[in-house]
């Protein structure tokens, strides 16, 4: 099966005519600094951690947000050649990726790497160098660039329903749903199950240590208006539970040409306790998040800057002994849970890695916005986005 629903995408291209690498001018630097200002609009909703929030699908995907940060580069642009406003958009995007570099932390469920940020970014540059190829006039081009990346935005936009109309078909009755790790796209599925198509199954959710990100989901869903039951266990706990699953459904950071996926730390185990168990694991992800890269083990991820090691430090965890994470209600937040740390000596090594890579073979379908896929079919889909 390579994929049941065909969803038109622009047409990009690798850039066979590169890029300009003439020095910007100030007029163009200041014009780069206005996308993050765009980036912060498009963002300003919330950081995507409230409660309400997982259920707010209008909040927008920082990868989205900056497809039209880079959309408002071209609006603006006085550019008079097509190298001098791939230049620009260059800038933009190395200033969006090295402003979210600087503002998240390895402790933060939101920003476990910027591999699907850069994903996106790169789609939109490609696609940008197909639309010149494909109208010399400089001027056509960059009307036509204007008007097919509205709709390349509006699509990814709509990502999360087409991925909920595709995969919510996959939950069954009565059954039992473990899911890991905070993701709109997942509780786009289980909420179209539930409530679109009314079935009754229930949720286990991985506490998702260090920053109890599925603390968090779990409260999301308890106060919810679909009173989805919903089971919070501990991370080391998913040997434990897996024979009263049925399945697991995971969200993804990226999704890479090899068909495996980056995502939140304890993935790759949790699909391998799936697999020893017999238990279909399906992963969930926007096309915008198909990364033109070829890990084949955790190194190759650490190599992409996905980790640090330390000597000794500060070991950080959400403190889950609070009388919020118990189910006390005492006015506090689940989302304000402390931070805890432990110091540990030099003698210690301290790495804290936010994601880690779940090999293709672990993987039993992924539910995208290009339809269901095997992961075999991820690189073909690759091949046709960047051809």
């Amino acid at each position: 099966m390579t994929s049941s629903t065909n969803i038109a995408t622009p047409s990009i291209s690798t850039g066979g005519g590169g890029l300009s690498s003439s020095s910007s001018s100030s007029t163009s630097k200041r014009r780069t600094s206005q996308v993050l200002e765009d980036l912060k609009g498009f963002l300003k909703r919330g950081d995507g951690n409230g409660d309400d929030d997982l259920f707010d699908m209008s909040v927008m995907a920082t990868p989205v947000a900056a497809i039209k940060a880079l959309l408002g580069v071209v609006q603006r642009s006085n550019a008079t050649t097509m190298m001098e406003l791939q230049d620009e958009l260059k800038q933009a995007r190395e200033e969006i990726l090295e402003h979210h570099q600087s503002t998240t932390t390895s402790s933060s469920s939101s920003s476990a790497n910027r591999i699907g940020l850069s994903s996106g970014c790169d789609l939109f540059l490609r696609y940008a160098t197909r639309t010149f190829l494909e109208f010399p006039d400089f001027q056509a081009s960059r009307n036509e660039m204007l008007e097919r990346g509205q709709r390349f935005a509006s699509l990814s936009l709509a990502a999360r329903d087409r991925i909920a109309l595709v995969a919510a078909d996959f939950i069954q009755e009565g059954q039992t749903v473990l899911i890991h790790g905070w993701s709109r796209v997942v509780a786009s599925i289980l909420l179209k199950a539930a409530v679109q198509q009314g079935k009754h199954f229930d949720i286990v959710v991985l506490e998702g240590r260090p920053d109890a990100a599925g603390v968090k989901v779990a409260k999301a869903y308890a106060s919810h208006s679909s009173k989805i039951p919903t089971t919070v266990i501990l991370d080391s706990a998913m040997g434990y539970i897996m024979e009263k699953v049925d399945i697991v459904l995971v969200g993804a950071e990226a999704v890479v040409e090899n068909g495996g996926c980056v995502n939140k730390m304890g993935t790759y185990a949790l699909a391998t306790c799936a697999k020893a168990h017999g238990k279909p694991f399906y992963v969930a992800s926007e096309s915008y998040k198909f990364a033109r890269l070829f890990p084949l083990n955790q190194q190759d991820l650490s190599n992409m800057g996905s980790s640090t090691i330390e000597r000794g430090g500060p070991f950080l965890f959400a403190d889950t002994s609070s009388k919020t994470f118990n189910g006390n209600d005492d006015g506090k937040d689940v989302n304000e849970l402390p931070i805890q740390p432990i110091t540990l000596p030099k003698e210690v090594n301290v790495e804290n890695s936010p994601c880690d890579f779940t090999p293709a073979k672990f993987i039993t379908l992924l539910f995208t916005d290009l339809g269901v896929l095997t992961p075999s079919a991820v690189s073909d889909e690759l091949i046709r986005l960047y051809q």
